[in-house]
């Protein structure tokens, strides 16, 4: 069966190359949230981001970082089409290659954004709040699951979709039948 119309999807190239560099912001974050305010002790022995100020736990580079990274996976739900990465993908490195093999439906890896950012957002809101450890381990389950796109084009929030797309709860109106 031959269709005239042009193929629909997004090249999988791109949303490794996106998670290449999302992977690296994401340890960058790591790397600071384990050296700074989030598990810092004071001298008398409690924790640092317990005694710190609001204003001070968000100038925290580590927070910084990860708000900005929380921006872009928001940027990746709301207009996939001009997030950053993608159009740098999409200007700079995909004319250099050929066409990919396949396409992707791009519903997946927008809804594995909106994971990425749920998860960075708990790890931002826990460090105003003042609980130690939390944004270093937010920062750190996200930059595995960018990493492993990255590597190994395993995309664990597009397998959630799918798995939720299996049970009914996204993407269609009723399970399907097994």
């Amino acid at each position: 069966m031959s269709s005239t119309s042009a193929p629909t999807g997004i090249d999988p190239r791109g949303l490794r190359f996106a998670a290449g560099i999302t992977s690296l912001l994401l340890l960058v974050d790591v790397l600071l949230g384990l050296t700074g305010l989030s598990t810092a002790h004071t001298a008398e022995g409690g924790w640092a981001i317990a005694q710190a100020s609001v204003a001070e736990r968000l100038l925290d580079p580590a927070f910084l970082l990860l708000l900005a990274t929380a921006l872009l996976f928001l940027w990746g739900v709301l207009s996939p089409r001009t997030a950053p990465w993608g159009v740098l993908y999409r200007v700079v490195v995909q004319p250099r290659l050929g066409p990919p093999e396949e396409l992707e439906d791009p519903r997946p890896p927008r809804f594995a954004q909106g994971v990425g950012f749920v998860v960075v957002g708990l790890g931002l809101v826990l460090q105003l709040l003042g609980v130690p450890w939390a944004l270093p381990i937010a920062a750190g389950v996200a930059f595995v699951a960018a990493f492993l796109n990255a590597a190994f084009g395993l995309c664990l929030g597009c397998q959630m979709y799918l798995l939720l797309q299996r049970v009914g709860i996204v993407g269609r109106q009723h399970p399907v039948a097994v």
